[in-house]
């Protein structure tokens, strides 16, 4: 017996998160990673916490039935199980399909994070990189010990695919130089294009933290390496694509300086992101953080598919009864709401669909009123947090910390308050909240107070 598991026969248009709910029925799921195959139907291995978990599992998932599709599960033996890589990942698309690249595999050190290299580089060049029946490739794989997908069948037409390069960060940051050249070489002897410059992808959330506070970051990074960089803007994101483009301009050997100093403050980021989560997640039993998308930090691995299929696979999937309707007013800083609705509320928008709620805006109060189930209340709100964060409405050492109202019926209150304030306390002690229960309200009309809750992301779910 072991701890993991493989499951085959996963219909092409399950939603993840549907899968990641089903999986965490059964135990702590500690990473659920694709399996790149040349199948209709998706495969994944997913690992337990523990064997008993991942026992329990195999018994109940055996034959499960999603539409005309039947699971076939298997164990992989412990001696297949290397570390795995963090739970946090981003399926852009929420489907599987046989284009996609492979995922991160573990890293040779127990506990460095997998934080892979993601880079864009022009179509024409693709070819070099590979060079004649995958030697170059090849030779570069083996002097930088590295794992690297080139993404060819994502964006069919586009000028530039994806890289991923899975490595230590010398090992990635020696990748990405030899890949450089290659194409500055292929530049020179084609006269394509007179400077390549370097293009690295990073998810939106980090990229804040990139930046830093005013722009100091970047432009220190800027100076002590003598290049040039900008970001993609923020209207360029959608829900199923949400990396950013930095692109460095300068000599090849300058862009090269860049990359180190731009990955050390991405992969710094992720892993303060992946200590928080993992410090919180203990606290909400059998939610999978990684399902929900909001902590998908730098690991958006499986490329997207383009066109009417990508469309399609983004409606939401409801294989349960609907759950109860909940409604939170979160209060964010005035001068943010402009942030949160966005252009011609394109953000807003998109955060409703990802989240599946109804989100309302008053730029007046800046109040938010969610409407949805549980599970939509945590996506719209971590959300809400991360972009406060990102756009700078909090310093980078500041824990964005909100106020957010829900309703209790009245009779109700003094449980929440309990015996001389005892239940309150025990509240704010085991979620680091603060927990208000207003004693003097006049109910509403539908016989309802407020209670208060003041805290960061996480104290304030629990």
């Amino acid at each position: 017996r072991s701890r993991k598991i493989q499951i085959r026969n996963i219909p092409p248009h399950l939603q993840w998160e549907v899968l990641d709910g089903l999986l965490a029925q059964y135990g702590t799921v500690d990473n659920v990673e694709q399996v790149n195959t040349d199948t209709e139907t998706a495969v994944v291995n997913v690992t337990y916490a523990t064997k008993e978990e991942a026992k329990v599992a195999i018994e109940k998932l055996s034959g499960h039935q999603f539409e005309n599709y039947s699971f076939k599960i298997s164990y992989i033996p412990d001696e297949e199980v290397s570390s795995p890589p963090p739970p946090q990942r981003s399926r852009r698309g929420g489907h599987s399909s046989r284009e996609q690249g492979s995922s991160p595999g573990g890293s040779s050190q127990p506990k460095q994070l997998d934080f892979p290299l993601r880079m864009l580089v022009p179509t024409q060049f693709v070819g070099a990189i590979i060079g004649k029946e995958g030697l170059t490739i090849k030779n570069l794989t083996k002097q930088t010990q590295s794992k690297v997908d080139i993404h060819r069948k994502e964006n069919a037409g586009a000028a530039e695919k994806p890289i991923t390069i899975h490595a230590t960060p010398e090992g990635c940051s020696e990748a990405c130089r030899m890949i450089l050249d290659i194409m500055q070489k292929e530049a020179d002897e084609t006269k394509s294009a007179e400077e390549i410059p370097l293009k690295i992808l990073a998810h939106n959330s980090l990229v804040g933290r990139l930046i830093g506070k005013e722009g100091r970051n970047l432009k220190k990074i800027e100076q002590d390496t003598g290049t040039k960089i900008t970001i993609s803007p923020l209207q360029d994101l959608t829900i199923y694509n949400p990396e950013r483009t930095i692109t460095v301009k300068g000599s090849t050997e300058a862009c090269s300086n860049a990359e180190v100093e731009i990955m050390k403050k991405l992969r710094e980021a992720y892993e303060n992101d992946v200590v928080a989560v993992n410090q919180q997640a203990n606290l909400i039993p059998g939610l999978n953080l990684s399902a929900l998308g909001i902590f998908s930090t730098g690991l958006s691995m499986l490329p997207s598919a383009t066109g009417a299929r990508g469309a399609a696979a983004a409606a939401p999937y409801h294989p349960f009864a609907i759950p109860e309707q909940e409604v939170v007013n979160l209060f964010i800083p005035t001068q943010a709401v402009g942030a949160i609705i966005g252009k011609k509320g394109q953000h807003i928008k998109q955060l409703a669909r990802f989240a599946g709620a109804s989100i309302k805006v008053s730029r007046a109060s800046g109040m938010v009123v969610i409407t949805g189930p549980p599970e939509a209340q945590f996506k719209a709100q971590g959300r809400i947090f991360g972009k406060l964060k990102e756009e700078n409405f909090f310093n980078p050492k500041e824990e964005v910390k909100l106020e957010a109202h829900i309703k209790v019926p009245s009779f109700a209150a003094g449980r929440v308050i309990g015996k001389g304030g005892k239940t309150v306390n025990e509240l704010q002690n085991l979620t680091s909240a603060e927990v208000i229960v207003p004693r003097d309200q006049t109910p509403d009309e539908n016989e309802e107070v407020i209670v208060k809750i003041i805290g960061h992301f996480f104290a304030s779910q629990v």
